[in-house]
């Protein structure tokens, strides 16, 4: 189970026609984190012409966007449309605009728009949330270094060493490698380690 977000915020900007487009990006899990931010924004560049926006969240599959002000189906379609393009969820993006002077038409701002929501969300850093098994594995001191390269080789990544009368190691790992790193365990340790499940949780992985 996996899905795409943003790992931080991020923000990116362009000039079109002397309009300036600035694309600022942040993760969210809640529409009043996404409403926070956007009222930020617009106390950030309370001198734009317009500060569009649109969030996607999981949670409830909401999806909102605002034209703020540009004409209808120009500004907020193009930044949803370019968040769902990418399959970003859990993610707000404000698309603020320094109008220019030049006239940029219907298909011009479209285009404008749908690049600003792309440069903010470069910007952010795409990442894959996938749901990792959190475990852990007690071992004595002995066997620790056999552990300690046995672990990454079956795609385990390592969260916290406890060093006390044994050592213990708690890290996670995608679902589908705990037979394999079960296996091998057993094989490398003579079955004198074990592997303990200790729940679930989603972790980031660059795209």
């Amino acid at each position: 189970m996996e899905y795409i977000t943003v790992l931080e915020e991020g923000a990116a900007e362009f000039t079109e026609k002397k309009s300036r487009f600035i694309g600022t990006c942040r993760p969210v899990t809640t529409e009043e984190e996404a409403l926070r931010f956007i009222a930020e924004m617009k106390k950030k560049y309370w001198d734009a012409s317009h500060n569009v926006y649109a969030y996607i969240l999981r949670e409830g599959g909401v999806q909102r966007f605002s034209d703020d002000g540009e004409p209808q189906g120009t500004a907020g379609i193009p930044v949803i449309e370019t968040m769902k393009k990418a399959g970003v969820t859990d993610a707000v993006l404000v698309a603020t605009r320094y109008f220019g002077g030049i006239l940029l038409g219907g298909g011009g701002l479209i285009r404008a728009y749908s690049h600003t929501a792309s440069v903010g969300l470069s910007a952010a850093k795409k990442a894959a949330m996938r749901q990792c098994l959190l475990l852990s594995v007690r071992c004595d001191y002995s066997l620790y270094g056999k552990l300690q390269g046995l672990n990454p080789e079956c795609g385990g990544i390592v969260d916290d060493t406890e060093f006390l009368e044994d050592v213990s190691i708690r890290f996670h790992l995608a679902p589908e490698s705990l037979e394999a790193l079960e296996k091998r365990l057993a094989d490398a340790t003579g079955g004198r380690a074990c592997v303990q499940k200790d729940g679930e949780k989603f972790f980031p992985f660059a795209l």
